[in-house]
Parts: C-alpha cells; sequence; structure tokens
C-alpha cells in the first residue's frame, strides 16, 4: 500500500497529501483491509485533482488548495462528474468514502466542525446495486 499511497499522492498540494498519510495511518491502525484503504484514498484523491482541474467554475480556489475548504456544492459537482463519466454504482462507492474522509476530518482531526457531506444525497443507483437482503431460511425448494 506504501507505493500506492506515493502514486495517490504524487501531484497532489501538500495539504491534501498530508491529510491522505494520516488518514492511511488512521484506517492502518483501525485494521482495514488494503483494498478498502485504496478505494477511500483514491476517492479522496480523485476530488482533490478534480477540484484542481475545475477550481476556477466552482469558485473551488481554497477547496483545491485544503480539503477544509471543501463544500456541499462542489461535492455535488463532482458526484455527478462521477455518475457522467463512471457509472451511479462508482459514484456511490466514492460518495461513501468521501463520507468517511469527511467524517474523520470532523471527529478525529477536528479541523472542521460540520462535514459538508451532510446534505449531499446518495446517488441513486440502479435496482441490485442497494443493501442486499439475506435469503429467507429456510430456502424454497423446487418441485
Amino acid at each position: 500500500m506504501t507505493g500506492n499511497l506515493e502514486r495517490l499522492t504524487n501531484g497532489l498540494v501538500s495539504t491534501w497529501a498530508g491529510f491522505l498519510r494520516d488518514w492511511d495511518r488512521t484506517l492502518r491502525a483501525g485494521n482495514y483491509p488494503g483494498t478498502t484503504r485504496y478505494n477511500y484514498l483514491l476517492a479522496v484523491a480523485q476530488l482533490a485533482r478534480y477540484l484542481d482541474d475545475h477550481r476556477s467554475g466552482l469558485d473551488a480556489e481554497a477547496a483545491a488548495m485544503d480539503p477544509v475548504a471543501v463544500r456541499r456544492a462542489q461535492l455535488e459537482s463532482f458526484q455527478a462528474w462521477m455518475v457522467q463519466t463512471r457509472s451511479p454504482s462508482t459514484a456511490m462507492n466514492k460518495y461513501k468514502a468521501l463520507q468517511q474522509f469527511l467524517r474523520w476530518l470532523v471527529q478525529d482531526e477536528e479541523v472542521i466542525d460540520r462535514s459538508p457531506m451532510e446534505r449531499v444525497r446518495q446517488p441513486k443507483t440502479p435496482p441490485g446495486l442497494g443493501c442486499r437482503r439475506s435469503p429467507t431460511w429456510p430456502l424454497p425448494t423446487s418441485t
């Protein structure tokens, strides 16, 4: 994961890269699997790059430099871009990862008072990609 973290943070503003390294340490301490950590960190790195690429159109000068300046409208714009360029299920994964990151900034780092994700609506996904139900036991038998 160390090599992945270096690749993910390569070219990011030092503030974003520093928060990613700190969050990775917290995730490792929480014994999160490597794939979960990678996907979480990838989502945050993608947001950072998106904000940097679209800073003028999103009034994101401050957010492109520091994640504590990210606002709801910028997150919604990123999410819409994810739905358009990837898929609703990918956007959902990014949504969940960003929720975790911003919650960490509130609760663990205490650098923001409220998460801007609080009022960002979860992207709608096609049926079958949401919560899976457990089968009813015993399973019916075919006759």
